[in-house]
């Protein structure tokens, strides 16, 4: 049976680990016994195990790692001269005898760590003599792992200041040159790996170099932590050997992460003063580094260490950090023809973004950045990249961010106005996302003028049309602030309303529904959470969100705006209905039937909201019995007592359907659906005498076909109650009226009768059950 290659990889790396436990063991009773021979010649056998070239760099690991600790064993039996009776010296001498050159470096690292402590021979001499040695290993992964080996054993040997191996004051150079060295031959090893193998596994090999990076990245580490590496020795020795090996390498990878590494693990201070030599190795790169990641970076460390303290700004202007980082970023531009516009547009806003926060009182600096990018721009042809045109935003948005406290509040109102639309369309026309609440704060304080009066305001003069349209563009924008984590979009929304609430009563109208309904969003975001989580901050839960918008809502009333107020009360209902939350849902429908008893008084405005009330109970399937009839029971009465009557019957003809819920178990009472259409028969019925009384004539039969027509749905829908010699009677009684020398004929109430009877006969002649229930009924 053929095996798979991570098959393959799994068995021999199976077979690597039980020759490891082998041996190991055999080496345990060695030790236990004291017999040094027996105990190197086990340990040798073991770390044979570990000239494998079949293994991934990750599985490598996992075989090193076995080995590793049985070495720690065998160190500690090395430190006890009474145990094997050979002096350090002499067992330094008789590891080399190992029949391997792999095992045999293995076991002098593991003497020479002891050799170090035991202070026989000076430090520097065995950290020269091992770091020489290693290089008989020049197998890329073997060797990398042998050196990675060689700096764990002796990072805490190192003769620097206030170590115990420390000698002279030359000893801390020792220290920095034996790192040095195992860095640079440690990214030879790293940069072969992407010259082996056939070109097609180019991908594989990238993908098993990245696995492999920390261990060269280390040494720089260890450099950094050496406390006897001051700036002057970095600035001459450190930083200039390091980049010598960077640049000389000329691989993409290991350039990119190693600048990368320079900049994390160094000071801040030290990138500060040798800022030239570091910049200087910029443009020398690989066109394909992506050398605006690793400057951003820098530029932030640098602009972090700026705010850090007042005391470090001198510093910045005496190495004259702007020019040098502008000249760099220009020089790169140059070298890299290649590099996207974007990349450009990037590099400068990552330089101006560090001008405002270390020189925000260098305006010329701001214009240098600005000029430097508009001649970059100018060369290119006109931006078709999202990210591009996005970059150039961010660019544009840098200075008001940092100065928008002072610029917009020396603008008069109606400047101030123009500049907030202008921010808005930018905003929209680029879908720029602004996804957290300090964003949406510096947004919202930039287009104050759009959301507040401002102070001396002349609102008289203000064109209605042009603050309809300057109101729907902020709703626009408060639909498009969004961010998935249900934490930070509650912060969002919470930040736009404290701003909205300061709007007064024109504004409120236009601001608070887009609110609503972002806020609506989220909670359906968060269905089926509920319930208090412990911890220092509440959580967003749909309780919560739901207890804001009430309070928002009802900001609604003092504008006043009961039909908006009505209309998202009924929104709101329906949305905890969805979460199942009776109560929420409950308090949400008894404050649109208070604003219907309390604030709606035009008649219009009151059929409106009642049906939007039957409406949106008629979908709501969480109420209880109790609650439910308490509901349609106030539905139905507030419909029987609109003003006029056709409003009256149309509405409680409308309350039937509370009755009867086809998706919903349980509710589906025919005696009160009958009730409810007799109810509008009899409304229906005192139009028409009303109408004969006033005018002389009749009023339209329209009333009884609507009615006619809902007596069908529930007949189809098997409503008992109603009965096909009910409709029947009800077709006599239209048709009587309709011939009634009294009645008013209107064409369109003739077409909706005649259009009702023909459906009724297509039913009768359709058969089946549906036609059997509608034979008995003549037309």
């Amino acid at each position: 049976m053929m095996l798979s290659g991570d098959e393959d990889e799994e068995k021999w790396l199976a077979e690597g680990i039980a020759g490891v436990q082998h041996n190991a063991f055999y080496m345990h009773r060695a030790l236990d016994s004291n017999n040094l021979r027996e105990a190197l010649k086990y340990s040798a056998q073991m770390l044979s195990e570990l000239r494998t070239s079949k293994l991934s760099p990750h599985k490598y690991y996992e075989l090193y790692m076995r080995a590793f600790d049985e070495l720690r064993k065998l160190e500690m039996f090395f430190k006890d001269e009474s145990r094997h009776g050979v002096s350090i010296i002499d067992l330094y001498e008789l590891v080399q005898h190992a029949g391997n050159i792999l095992p045999r470096l293995y076991l002098l690292c593991t003497v020479g760590s002891v050799y170090i402590k035991s202070k026989e021979a000076p430090a520097k001499e065995v950290l020269k003599d091992l770091v020489e040695m290693c290089r008989g290993v020049q197998h890329p992964i073997r060797g990398l792992f042998l050196r990675s080996y060689l700096a764990q054993v002796s990072r805490d040997k190192l003769p620097d200041i206030g170590s115990e191996y420390e000698r002279d004051a030359e000893t801390v150079m020792d220290a920095v040159e034996f790192v040095l060295q195992n860095f640079t031959e440690m990214n030879k090893l790293w940069v072969r790996m992407q010259h082996q193998g056939p070109g097609r596994v180019r991908e594989k090999r990238e993908k098993e170099r990245n696995e492999l990076r920390d261990l060269v990245g280390k040494n720089l580490h260890v450099l950094s932590q050496i406390e006897g590496v001051d700036l002057e020795m970095y600035k001459e020795n450190v930083l200039p050997r390091v980049l010598e090996q960077v640049v000389n390498c000329k691989d993409e990878l290991a350039q990119y992460y190693l600048m990368d590494c320079i900049i994390q693990v160094f000071p801040d201070e030290y990138h500060l003063q040798t800022l030239e030599t570091l910049l200087g190795a910029c443009p020398q790169l690989q066109p394909t580094v992506d050398i605006k990641t690793v400057l951003s970076r820098l530029m932030d460390r640098l602009s972090n260490y700026a705010v850090s303290s007042a005391d470090v700004l001198p510093e910045f202007l005496q190495v004259e950090a702007f020019a040098k980082l502008s000249n760099a970023i220009g020089k790169v531009i140059d070298a890299q023809v290649d590099m996207p516009i974007v990349g450009a547009i990037s590099l400068y806003v990552s330089l101006l973004t560090f001008t405002l926060r270390v020189h925000p009182d260098r305006l010329d600096y701001v214009d240098q950045v600005l000029g430097a990018c508009v001649k970059k721009l100018s060369s290119a042809p006109k931006l078709e990249d999202s990210r591009a045109t996005k970059q150039v935003v961010a660019l544009l948005s840098a200075p008001l961010d940092k100065y928008n406290d002072i610029l917009m509040d020396h603008l008069d109102d109606g400047t101030n106005k123009v500049m907030a639309m202008v921010i808005i369309q930018s905003i929209m026309k680029n879908s720029t996302c602004i996804s957290t609440a300090e964003k949406v704060e510096v947004l919202f304080e930039l287009i104050k003028g759009l959301i507040k009066d401002l102070d001396g305001a002349a609102q008289d003069e203000l064109d209605e049309e042009d603050f309809k349209e300057e109101q729907n563009s902020v709703a626009r924008l408060i639909h498009m602030l969004y961010n998935d984590d249900s934490e930070e979009m509650l912060k969002i929304i919470c930040t736009v309303r404290k701003h909205i609430m300061t709007g007064g009563p024109k504004r409120l109208p236009f601001t608070v529904p887009p609110l609503v309904f972002s806020a609506l969003r989220l909670v359906r975001q968060l269905q089926n959470q509920d319930g208090d989580v412990a911890g220092e901050e509440e959580p967003a839960t749909p309780k919560k969100i739901f207890q804001l918008l009430n309070q928002t809502i009802e900001t609604l009333l003092y504008v006043p705006s009961p039909e908006m107020a009505l209309r998202l009360y009924l929104q709101c209902a329906e949305a905890a209905n969805d979460c199942d939350l009776e109560p929420v849902a409950y308090e949400f429908f008894t404050q649109a039937f208070m604003l219907y008893e309390e604030e709606i008084a035009d008649s219009k405005a009151q059929v409106t909201a009642i049906h939007l009330i039957i409406g949106t109970l008629q979908r709501i399937s969480v109420f209880g019995i109790e609650n439910r009839d308490t509901l349609t029971h106030k539905a139905t009465g507030y419909s029987a007592r609109l003003l006029k009557k056709p409003d009256q019957c149309r509405a409680v003809y409308a309350c039937s359907h509370l009755f009867w819920v086809d998706d919903q178990d349980g509710i589906k009472d025919g005696e009160r659906v009958l009730l409810c259409l007799k109810r509008a028969l009899r409304i229906a019925n005192a139009a028409q005498q009303m109408a004969n009384v006033a005018r002389g004539s009749s009023g339209p039969v329209v009333l009884f076909v609507e009615i006619l027509n809902k007596y069908l749905y529930f007949f189809e829908k098997g409503n008992t109650q109603i009965t096909a010699s009910a409709i029947q009677s009800l077709i006599e009684l239209i048709t009587s009226e309709m011939q009634s020398e009294s009645t008013t004929l209107d064409p369109a109430d003739n077409a909706f009768f005649a259009s009702t009877k023909r459906y009724i006969e297509f039913q009768k002649k359709k058969g089946g059950a549906m036609g059997e229930k509608y034979d008995p009924i003549n037309v």
